[in-house]
C-alpha cells in the first residue's frame, strides 16, 4: 500500500519494517494484494532506491514493498552516471519522493571487478564494463593499500561500504535539485547495505537520531567535480 507525501524517515520506517518482513521470510498482505491486481494507474512511491542489477538483490522484494511503492534504479555496481541522477531529480520532484537509498550488497561482482582491476593491470573488461570499472575503482583504490588487502573477505564488504558512501555523496553534491530539497525540503539521501546470505539491509550513516553502523575502515570521499 503506498502512502502520499510520507517524510523521509516515516519512509525509513516502511523500509525498515519490510526488509525485516523479508528477512524473516514473511510477506505482508498488502504487498501480496498490490502484485495481485496489477494496478498499473497508481504510483506513488514512498522512496527511491538506487541498488544493483545482481538478480539477488530486488529491492521491492527486499524491502516486502507493492507495486508503485519504489521508485527503483538499477545499474551494475549502483553507480552514480548522469542518467541515475536524472532519474532521482525526476522522481523526487514528480512524485514528491523524500527518501533517496543508494543500496550497496555483499558478493558484489561489480566491486569485485574493481578490485581485480585494480590489482592487476592486465584485468580483462569491454570498454563499456571498462566504464562501471572506471566509476568504482576512485572510492576503493586507497583500501587495497592498508592491511585489508590481508584479508579478501573484509576488503569486498569496505569496497563496497566505500563504493556506497562515493555514489551518496554523489547524488548529494551532483545535483543542484537534490542539494536544494536536502537543505529546503527534507529529502534525506542515505547509504544501505543488503547482505545476500542474511537478507538483512544495514542502513548506514543516517542522519540525527539514527544507527549509524560505519566501518573502521571509513573513507572520507570528497564530493565529484560537476560536468
Amino acid at each position: 500500500m503506498s502512502s502520499a507525501n510520507l517524510s523521509a524517515h516515516e519512509a525509513l520506517t516502511r523500509l525498515r519494517e519490510g526488509n525485516q518482513r523479508y528477512a524473516q521470510n514473511v510477506r505482508s498482505v498488502d504487498s501480496l494484494v498490490s502484485h495481485s491486481r496489477r494496478d498499473s494507474s497508481l504510483q506513488s512511491p514512498i522512496a527511491v532506491v538506487l541498488g544493483c542489477s545482481d538478480s539477488r538483490a530486488p529491492a521491492e522484494i527486499v524491502f516486502d514493498q507493492g507495486l508503485g511503492d519504489l521508485f527503483v534504479i538499477r545499474v551494475a555496481g549502483n553507480i552514480v552516471a548522469p542518467s541515475q541522477i536524472g532519474s532521482v531529480e525526476f522522481a523526487i520532484e514528480r512524485f514528491h519522493t523524500r527518501l533517496v537509498v543508494v543500496m550497496g550488497h555483499t558478493l558484489c561482482g561489480a566491486i569485485d571487478a574493481a578490485l581485480e582491476a585494480i590489482t592487476n593491470a592486465n584485468a580483462p573488461y569491454s570498454r563499456s564494463m571498462g566504464s562501471i570499472v572506471d566509476h568504482l575503482r576512485p572510492s576503493m583504490e586507497a583500501l587495497v593499500h592498508t592491511s585489508l588487502a590481508q584479508d579478501p573477505e573484509k576488503l569486498r564488504r569496505e569496497a563496497m561500504r566505500a563504493n556506497v558512501r562515493a555514489s551518496v555523496n554523489h547524488l548529494r553534491h551532483g545535483s543542484e535539485i537534490i542539494e536544494r530539497l536536502v537543505l529546503e525540503d527534507g529529502l534525506l539521501v542515505i547509504g544501505a547495505e543488503l547482505d545476500l546470505v542474511t537478507g538483512v539491509v544495514t542502513f548506514l550513516d543516517v542522519s540525527a537520531g539514527e544507527a549509524q553502523p560505519v566501518s573502521e575502515a571509513r573513507q572520507s570521499v570528497p564530493p565529484p567535480s560537476r560536468r
